[in-house]
Parts: structure tokens; C-alpha cells; sequence
């Protein structure tokens, strides 16, 4: 009995710590698509229509209506779309009738076909971002060419408030060069079930094994 006894401990300690993996996962996956489900109430809530100023946690992905116009200053940030191919995601300086001055993602356009981009005027839609996609490893940028969506970089570059909206529209004429890119919870990963049934797997596996040592321990003994 005293050699299944390590067999056993083995087992059951395994067994429990990738079973508890499981159950925090399970815990991850529903905290997932709580915040997922309040993201996309944000997205679709009422149009926001007061200060820029406010807290930008609050603030993110609130939907806006802009009445202004386009500058031509813009950053082009290096990026693909899939079925597409590699482009750039246009990030444009909009002054509002209020003289307000604000950042616009206007879309995705491919390489070679920048040069087809006109102006703007009039309402555009969109929401309220501040993406966190530069860090150490990102390029400095090269120009008018980015590597990465930087609010406050960008909007020092082009004059204008740290604020980004994310288009939702295709500007009329323009619908053959760009391809809007909404804001929607599809970029964001949500794998914790993936992990779960992954934990689950190994536990199973685990005790398999474990019950496969304790056969072969109790047989070895039987033969000693």
C-alpha cells in the first residue's frame, strides 16, 4: 500500500490543481462576456454629446455625430485586413463647426490606392477610442507611416485634441477605396472557453495516467 501511496498523491494533486484551472477559466469566461455584453450596450447606447475632457475610461466607445469637415492631414498607419491584403488605416485631422479639432479613423485603405482619398464634409459617426496598440517594440514612426495607433502622439502631430473617433460610415463616393472598421467586440479575444475544456482534457488525461501507474505499480508488486 505504501507504494500506490505516491501514485495516488500524484494523481489527485494533479488532478485537483488542473480541475481548479478549469473552474477559474469557466470563472474568466463569464466575467469575458459580461464586459463584452457592456462594450457592445456602450457601442450602441445614446450619442454622446458632451465634453472630450472626461474621463477616458468612461468615455471609450461612446457612439458621436461630428458636423465639420476633413483637413488633408493624415497619418497612415501600416496595417492588413483579411481577404484584402496589407494597408493602411487612415487617421485624418476633422475640425468640427465649433472649431473643435479632433482625430478620425476613417477606414481601411489598400496600398497604391491612398492617393484616391479625398476630402469630407459634412456629419460623420462613429465612437469614441483610445487604443492601446504601441509599446516598446513599436517602430517610431517614419513620416506620415505608423506602425500603431497612438492617440496623443498622433493628435501632437496633426494639432489636434487627443481624441480618436472611429468612423462607421464609407464617405459616399468613397465606398471603392475604403473599408470602414467599426468598432464591434469581434477583435477582442475571448478563448477562456478554449482554455477550460483544455484543463479539462488534461485532468482527464491525468487521471488516466495516474490509474495507468497504479496498474502497473500493484502488478509489479504482485509479481515481487
Amino acid at each position: 500500500m505504501r507504494k500506490l501511496l505516491f501514485p495516488i498523491i500524484l494523481g489527485l494533486g494533479g488532478i485537483a490543481i488542473l480541475l481548479s484551472l478549469c473552474v477559474w477559466q469557466i470563472g474568466r469566461l463569464a466575467e469575458k462576456e459580461a464586459a463584452l455584453a457592456e462594450i457592445e450596450a456602450k457601442i450602441a447606447g445614446e450619442t454622446y454629446t458632451g465634453s472630450f475632457d472626461g474621463d477616458r475610461d468612461a468615455l471609450r466607445y461612446s457612439p458621436v455625430s461630428l458636423v465639420g469637415g476633413f483637413t488633408g492631414d493624415r497619418l497612415f498607419v501600416l496595417t492588413s485586413l483579411q481577404d484584402v491584403g496589407a494597408g493602411y488605416r487612415i487617421i485624418e485631422a476633422f475640425v468640427m463647426e465649433d472649431d473643435q479639432r479632433v482625430l478620425v479613423d476613417r477606414g481601411f485603405v489598400r496600398q497604391g490606392e491612398e492617393a484616391q482619398l479625398g476630402g469630407f464634409g459634412g456629419t460623420i459617426t462613429g465612437n469614441l477610442h483610445w487604443p492601446d496598440e504601441a509599446d516598446n517594440w513599436t517602430p517610431a514612426p517614419d513620416g506620415a507611416l505608423w506602425f500603431a495607433r497612438d492617440v496623443d502622439a498622433m493628435a501632437e502631430v496633426l494639432d489636434a485634441q487627443p481624441v480618436l473617433v472611429i468612423s462607421n460610415g464609407d464617405f459616399g463616393d468613397e465606398a471603392d477605396v475604403l473599408t470602414p472598421t467599426p468598432i464591434d467586440t469581434s477583435g477582442i479575444p475571448n478563448n477562456h472557453l478554449n482554455y477550460a475544456i483544455t484543463w479539462a482534457l488534461l485532468a482527464l488525461v491525468w487521471a488516466i495516467m495516474t490509474l495507468l501507474l497504479i496498474k502497473r505499480t500493484r502488478t509489479s508488486e504482485g509479481k515481487g
